[in-house]
């Protein structure tokens, strides 16, 4: 298949700037498979069109504020990094991999400033063109000194030309779920960004049983396709975590035909991956390098939430596995002309 297959024209006012007012208000179109219907809805439906008879698996991820600001030592240089992940196979816990713009500005032992708790050492760059990596040089707790000094990593088609602390705050707030809580993404699962506490009250008031995966987002979600084959592609692999209460309550629920609903593609990739491995769904915490596109046989998932995605990205190809090309493509022209709001900060669709 190639590349330029899932590609389509989206005016650029639809691309979300900002989140919706209040997050149950977002758009939610219903894309039933089998009659191929396509229904207009809000998120706060969400809770009315589900019963006793599901099973929702959330992506607990929590966002890490993984945009740095700083500036080189020697020159005062504005260099920008973006933090990515831990190094693999290493004791040393202060290395990290990363992207660094401009990266024609640095080199091996170059020192950017963060602030004056902060700072950064390039070791090397990797074999993925474009990623670094780096020593942060700090005391005390990470976490706590990013949470200061960091900014929350927004995808770049959300420009931010005036930077307020009102605006900063909240980024801060919304581009992370409200049931979040394990550091270590530097992008949201952002199907999960409708829910409320409320709607989550309101489905396990009617039976649902929730459930929660962790999948630590990164550059295997939203790194683009480069390859006019798409087949060709090779997916960054991204660490999940499946506890043993989760794994039982998923496993029980398909063996008694209850629906399973991923909250998400990342929900989606880490119980595909797992079952792809095992056959069925173990506790476990390994890495997700699967690149789901048509045509793909899931083993788990029955239903869906996603929003809105970019194209030529893997998301939209895995999204067309699950629901079918032509019918993912005339709900996307539905979308674009009933002016639904595209991507992380938009609306979203639930696909039966």
């Amino acid at each position: 298949m190639l590349l330029s297959e899932y590609d389509y024209n989206l005016p650029e006012n639809l691309i979300a700037q900002f989140p919706a007012d209040k997050r149950q208000n977002s758009k939610m179109m219903v894309l039933n498979r089998n009659t191929k219907a396509i229904e207009h809805k809000h998120f706060y439906d969400f809770s009315d069109l589900i019963d006793s008879n599901s099973v929702l698996v959330l992506n607990n991820t929590k966002v890490i504020p993984a945009r740095l600001y700083g500036i080189k030592e020697e020159t005062g240089a504005k260099i920008e990094i973006f933090l990515l992940k831990k190094s693999d196979n290493t004791d040393n816990t202060k290395l990290w991999e990363c992207l660094i713009k401009p990266s024609k500005r640095v080199k091996t032992d170059t020192i950017i400033k963060i602030s004056n708790e902060l700072c950064a050492r390039v070791i090397k760059p990797l074999e993925d063109v474009g990623e670094w990596q780096i020593e942060l040089i700090y005391n005390g707790e990470l976490m706590d000194i990013l949470h200061r000094v960091g900014n929350i990593p927004l995808p770049p088609y959300i420009e931010r030309k005036v930077q307020s602390e009102d605006i900063k705050k909240l980024d801060f707030e919304r581009y992370q779920t409200v049931y979040a809580q394990d550091e270590g993404s530097v992008a949201a699962p952002t199907a999960g960004l409708h829910f409320t506490k409320e709607i989550l009250d309101k489905l396990k008031s009617k039976g649902v049983e929730i459930i929660y995966v962790t999948l630590n987002v990164g550059m295997g979600t939203f790194r683009p396709v480069k390859t006019e084959i798409i087949e060709e592609h090779k997916m960054h692999s991204e660490e999940f975590e499946i506890t043993q209460e989760a794994a039982d309550a998923i496993n029980r629920a398909k063996n008694i035909g209850k629906k399973i609903i991923a909250i998400g593609t990342t929900s989606v990739r880490t119980l595909e991956t797992c079952y792809k491995k095992h056959g069925k769904i173990i506790a476990c915490k390994d890495n997700s390098e699967l690149f789901i596109y048509p045509p793909y046989e899931f083993g788990i998932v029955d239903e869906m939430i996603t929003n809105f995605h970019l194209p030529k990205s893997t998301l939209l190809m895995l999204v067309s596995a699950f629901a079918g090309k032509d019918f993912i493509f005339e709900a996307y022209r539905q979308a674009i002309e009933n002016n639904y709001r595209f991507f992380s900060y938009g609306d979203c669709m639930f696909i039966r």
